[in-house]
């Protein structure tokens, strides 16, 4: 027994290995397949659910959830199923015959893992957004779609790689829906498409792979492919085209193979291939071709598969296929007699170039009924073509013309002279003949001017295309063909561009309006091109205008808004028309008008007796307003105590006294109105007096006879003062001395205003400002003034500091006594006025001291 446990024991870890291989195992049978539906696995862990052909109405229940893919084809199916939490790991979907009508973005979103997803054959009529999903291949074929929502393929365009629209009723594709970067293949094939606008398939850089058969297709627009760089297949067989023009093949630098069957193209524009360097295969097969002009495969040097099978073609022009260096498979109908017969002939250039011809007539069972000779090299003259052998087909020499200087691009003012020229060279003798053609037209009324010179064993032909006063019909793609016995060849073709200098139709005119209104302006111009209209502010594009979002530009009808205008947007505005050709401007100034307002709120003043008191009134408005002052309204009396700064926006009150408290009004007033504001001014007593002292009868009867002493001797001497100053003043004149410093007012006065201006004399009442430039700061004296000079300087004339100006008593509580007088020079020469007495000379010239009074300019 011991031994038997001993052997389970060891067998332990096989059995283990067993039990869950088994569970493993059981795993599936525990999530059985719904019926009636099979599920198969696949490589790569690929397990299908499959319930094709099964008459479902709705999805199955209960689907195992390994399951990735899901196929449920011909079923009755109205909306996508719903597999509950196994859609997020399904992968593809294939929903093809079904009932399916619409796609409802709440149905597709949890399928967050799908890759694939074809709905072929259902009745979806209108395409709307998809949700995001890492969608890769998309099959909407054989629908009714006749509508495509701006952004639907928008959450899925980083990775969808195929998409397929055929069989369905798209009349028209809307521009800018396919905005695919990833996208390689995509088919429109029968639907009703009749153009296919310019810019269409503009951003999808990475598109391979386009066919639009059996649409209908009348009208390719220039620029119908831009934007399809990377291009290489492009299938238009079974529509309606009637031409073949390099404006519809414009950006197609890549593409190698172009199927144009089953058209009705009957023209081939000279230029068509200019943009198909790269082209390998072609095929024009049943057409409308007639006649294949000398320049139909003109640019096509890589062509190697030519198909113009059933086409009744009439008339080849000479050298057609000369350029076609690479063909190798070539189809072409059965030739009209007239253009079989130009094959007979004895002048043929047997190059390199033409080594394809001598198989073409053999396998085009020509070779019995052409007689086609050798003229050049000197080797093979006389041989006929099929008798030439493939190594024999060499281009040592150069016979035929071949262009060594091209014409160039030119852009020219209409009414002036424009000269095109070309020069071409050839090593035989055979005399030259040259053409210009403009548009792949024969220009036959041109002035042209051809020279020939012989050197070097060389034959040089020059000739020069004279264009005189040019005019915007002259416009186009100009190229000089040179013809001699062996060929042509053909340049570059040069464009000629006609501008024409911007002239102005309407020029802006000065506006003056209010704050608040819509300013208007007009502006438009002519030219060739069209010019583009620009503005600008005062040199500038800063607008405060579009800053604000307050500026509008109607372009159709050329006019510039600015709504709500306010005072910043006044100054000069530009209108600039400018084209290729050069430019033109036209000023106009806006003024706006604005009624007066208080820039700030009128604050009360309350100082002490003495002090300065300095009232503020900033004023706003355009133009700018005149500002009066008023006191207890009535007119206020000017001092000398009295100053006015910043075109009266500040009252100035030196040594403040009782009579001056009260209220003080600040009139402002420009053409569209006025304001009024006022101020509230209080003197408190000086700090300094005690008014608490008692009364002491004889001892003021002793103060009152020294008082009278001291009044008569003070009296006394200033009246002799008087009568010296008075004689020397009538002798003297006004002095202005010019400096280029200002003054400097109290601490007090705000330091964003302006203290330009100059000193008036004051009137009674109202004190006004001259326009805002001129400013009362000091009255004259009687025995000293300051000035403004024309430099904008301040001065001042500067007396001795003995003789009084003003006089301020200050309170002495302990001898009751006031005496002490204060000079205004010892005003100006307090910090707050900043009066430099270093300068004052008071030793000479005692009728005329100078003080430079300089104010910072932080105070304003």
């Amino acid at each position: 027994m011991a031994r038997k446990t001993f052997k389970m024991a060891e067998d332990w870890p096989v059995s283990v290995a067993v039990v869950f291989m088994l569970l493993g195992l059981s795993a599936c049978a525990l999530e059985p397949c719904p019926d009636p539906c099979s599920c198969k696995s696949g490589s790569d862990e690929i397990h299908i659910l499959d319930c094709n052909r099964k008459r479902l109405t709705t999805a199955p229940r209960n689907p195992p959830s390994w399951i990735t893919q899901v196929s449920m084809n011909h079923n009755e199916l109205t909306s996508i199923p719903s597999l509950g939490d196994v859609s997020s790991n399904v992968t593809s979907l294939s929903l093809i015959h079904n009932r399916i009508w619409e796609l409802p973005l709440h149905q597709l979103q949890p399928y967050t893992s799908l890759e694939s997803l074809d709905l072929a054959s259902n009745s979806i009529s209108v395409l709307k957004a998809f949700p995001s999903m890492p969608l890769k291949y998309l099959n909407l074929s054989n629908n009714k779609v006749s509508t495509l929502e701006p952004g639907c393929f928008d959450n899925i365009s980083s990775t969808l790689l195929v998409l397929k629209l055929n069989r369905n009723r798209l009349a028209l594709l809307p521009s800018k829906v396919f905005k695919l970067p990833m996208l390689n293949f995509l088919e429109i094939k029968r639907n009703k498409i009749k153009v296919v606008d310019s810019l269409t398939f503009k951003g999808m850089e990475a598109l391979r792979s386009l066919k639009m058969q059996r649409n209908g297709i009348t009208k390719l627009m220039d620029g119908a492919f831009f934007g399809l760089n990377n291009m290489e297949e492009l299938e238009l067989e079974h529509n309606n085209l009637t031409e073949v023009s390099k404006g519809w093949l414009y950006g197609l630098r890549m593409l190698r193979v172009l199927q144009l069957s089953q058209n009705t193209i009957g023209i081939i524009r000279a230029d068509a291939w200019e943009f198909l360097q790269k082209l390998e295969q072609l095929d024009l097969s049943f057409n409308h071709l007639t006649r294949l002009e000398d320049t139909a495969f003109v640019g096509l040097g890589l062509l190697e598969n030519l198909n113009l099978g059933e086409n009744t073609i009439s008339h080849l022009g000479e050298g057609v296929f000369g350029g076609l260096a690479s063909l190798r498979k070539f189809h072409i109908p059965l030739l009209s007699s007239s253009a079989l017969s130009m094959l007979n002939t004895t002048s043929l250039l047997c190059d390199c170039q033409l080594q394809w011809l001598g198989q073409w007539l053999i396998d085009s069972h020509f070779h019995q009924s052409v007689s086609a000779v050798c003229a050049h090299p000197a080797s093979l003259v006389g041989r006929d073509i099929l008798s030439v052998t493939a190594e024999e087909f060499v281009c040592d020499d150069f016979p035929k013309p071949r262009i060594s200087a091209h014409p160039e691009t030119a852009t020219a003012l209409r009414g002036t002279n424009v000269t095109l020229s070309c020069v071409a060279s050839s090593s035989s003798d055979s005399p030259m003949a040259t053409a210009w053609r403009k548009d792949g037209e024969v220009l036959y009324d041109g002035q042209v001017e051809n020279y020939a010179r012989y050197q070097q064993g060389e034959l040089s032909y020059t000739t020069v295309l004279h264009l005189l006063s040019v005019n915007f019909t002259d416009e186009g793609l100009y190229q000089c063909v040179v013809t001699n016995h062996f060929g042509s060849n053909y340049s570059h073709r040069a464009r000629l561009t006609v501008n024409e200098l911007p002239s102005f139709l309407k020029t802006p005119m000065d506006l003056t309006i209010r704050t608040g209104t819509m300013a208007r302006l007009e502006c438009a111009a002519d030219g060739h091109p069209s010019p583009q209209i620009a503005w600008q502010k005062d040199g500038g594009t800063d607008f405060p205008a579009a800053r604000e979002r307050r500026m509008h530009v109607m372009p159709d009808d050329d006019i510039f808004f600015i709504a709500n205008v306010k005072t910043e947007d006044m100054g000069v505005y530009s209108c600039t028309a400018q084209n290729a050709a050069g430019s033109l401007s036209a000023n106009a100034t806006l003024t706006v008008l604005e009624t007066p307002s208080f820039m700030r709120p009128l604050e009360d003043r309350t100082v002490a007796r003495g002090e300065t008191a300095v009232l503020q009134c900033i004023a706003g408005g355009s133009p700018a307003p005149r500002l009066n002052w008023t006191k207890d309204d009535g007119p206020l009396v000017l001092t000398e105590r009295h100053f006015f700064a910043a075109a009266n926006q500040l009252l100035i009150i030196v040594d403040a006294g009782p009579a001056d408290a009260g209220k003080y009004t600040c009139v402002m007033s420009n053409t569209l109105g006025t304001e009024r504001g006022h101020i509230y001014l209080g003197v408190s007593p000086s700090a300094n007096c005690d008014t608490g002292t008692s009364y002491d009868p004889d001892h003021w009867a002793t103060v009152g006879i020294v008082v009278i002493v001291v009044v008569c001797c003070v009296v006394g001497t200033s009246l002799v003062w008087v009568i010296v100053i008075y004689h020397m003043r009538r002798k003297s004149e006004d002095y202005s001395i010019t400096n280029t410093d200002e003054m400097n007012l109290p601490a007090d006065i705000p330091s964003y205003l302006s203290s330009q201006g100059t000193l008036s004399e004051p009137q009674e009442g109202y004190s006004n400002s001259e326009a805002g430039s001129h400013q009362q700061l000091m009255p004259p004296l009687s025995n000293g003034y300051a000035h403004k000079g024309t430099d904008g300087g301040w001065s001042a004339v500067c007396l001795p500091p003995y003789l009084p100006l003003f006089t301020r008593t200050s309170c002495y509580p302990h001898n009751h006594f006031k005496s002490t007088q204060k000079t205004f020079m010892e005003f100006l020469n307090s910090p707050t006025v900043g009066v430099d007495l270093a300068h004052c000379d008071f030793n000479t010239h005692r009728d005329n001291y100078s003080v430079n009074i300089s104010t910072p300019d932080s105070y304003f």
